[in-house]
């Protein structure tokens, strides 16, 4: 099996650990421990749970605590509906896994995380991509997503809300996307690991699971829920899905760690206090990347519905990995570059870190985007996309 370079994270173990303001992170500023026990009003009781633990395997598939606690993000999803897996990204690797076999044909969007494009690919499938524009906001024209469906078309991958546009799907828009789909029986594989993150109401955007026979959701605990030291993520499938997972899954997991299992369980048991911080976090800095952008002559963008990140275009004269470098070596700020996500041309900003580290931070950017205005690398012939 030949894979090619996952570029962002390729990008992230690179720098992430040299710069002084860390704008390209995609977490909502992460929680400490001592912030999740007082969110979840037991910091009395852990270690009373915790010491008498035994360091066995635990349960394979999660602790029906947690799964139970799973199950409350859903309108429609019962305990022997979640699989739990290592993070988000081994839930995502294990159904590319168990679906897709060489000469399958398989759709993703683009941009959005690599793994699913690069995964089937590697596995032998003809992949085709559904190219998100910013003329209609990053969300999939339905048109061309009918036209490249095929009768024998497997699996769609996608995700909602979208990493790294922040584009979202409604309700109304998923049905569309789905009454597409169910004419191939193809799986959608939406992975929503951003979901919650949604800029109005309660955050959350509805579940490709609860609205689609074969639908397939993935989500975790290190976006909305700041907690990615847990490792821990889940997979919501129909029954046939998630038997074919669970024999691959024996192979690479077994079981994730028992620690892990009970403050993913903590956390989601008191999900409506780390929510609502999570929503301050988010809105709050989204509103101040806004009045950012729109004072930046030079930088232009659509602006995000949901999620942590957002992409922006730049009209200079110069790569997007070029760009960053300089930022990075001259600033201290640390961007994620379009060409690590196949988008030559734009920049990936994560805007859900701490409110002070990302005002500092596009502060230096300012003066960055000075510096290259005063040296004439602004492109004269370069399309800024439309606000």
């Amino acid at each position: 099996m030949k894979i090619k370079p996952f570029g962002v994270e390729i990008w992230m173990n690179e720098f992430e650990n040299h710069c002084e303001f860390n704008l390209a992170e995609t977490c909502v500023a992460s929680l400490t421990i001592a912030q999740l026990l007082e969110m979840s009003g037991k910091n009395a009781e852990v270690l009373d749970d915790l010491l008498p633990m035994k360091m066995t395997y635990g349960a394979i598939e999660g602790s029906d605590r947690l799964r139970d606690a799973i199950c409350t993000l859903y309108a429609g999803q019962k305990r022997e509906d979640i699989i739990v897996t290592h993070g988000a990204i081994g839930a995502n690797a294990l159904v590319h896994e168990a679906l897709v076999e060489p000469g399958d044909h398989v759709l993703s969007v683009r941009p959005t995380y690599q793994q699913h494009y690069s995964l089937p690919e590697s596995y032998g499938a003809t992949v085709d991509i559904l190219h998100l524009r910013p003329e209609n906001g990053f969300l999939p024209d339905l048109e061309d997503f009918a036209r490249l469906i095929r009768p024998e078309t497997k699996l769609i991958a996608i995700n909602n809300p979208n990493n790294p546009t922040g584009s979202l799907m409604d309700a109304g828009y998923l049905e569309k996307f789905i009454d597409i789909a169910r004419a191939s029986k193809a799986y959608i594989l939406c992975d929503e690991v951003y979901r919650g993150t949604a800029q109005e109401g309660d955050g959350f955007s509805p579940s490709i699971a609860d609205l689609y026979e074969r639908g397939i959701s993935v989500a975790g605990m290190s976006k909305t829920f700041s907690l990615a030291g847990l490792r821990l993520g889940w997979i919501a499938a129909p029954a046939d899905v998630r038997a074919a997972v669970s024999i691959r899954r024996d192979y690479n997991t077994i079981s994730v760690g028992m620690i892990d299992d009970y403050f993913a369980a903590l956390a989601l048991e008191a999900k409506d206090r780390i929510l609502e911080r999570s929503h301050q976090i988010t809105r709050g800095n989204l509103a101040i990347l806004d009045k950012w952008v729109q004072e930046q002559p030079r930088i232009s963008y659509i602006k995000p519905k949901a999620g942590t990140t957002a992409l922006v275009k730049y009209d200079f004269d110069m790569s997007s990995r070029d760009f960053c470098i300089q930022l990075l070596e001259q600033t201290g700020v640390m961007f994620t570059p379009g060409s690590a996500l196949h988008m030559e041309g734009w920049l990936r900003i994560g805007y859900a870190n701490d409110p002070a580290i990302l005002t500092a931070g596009l502060e230096r950017v300012s003066a960055f985007l000075q510096s290259l205005e005063t040296k004439g690398t602004a492109s004269a012939t370069s399309e800024v996309a439309a606000q």
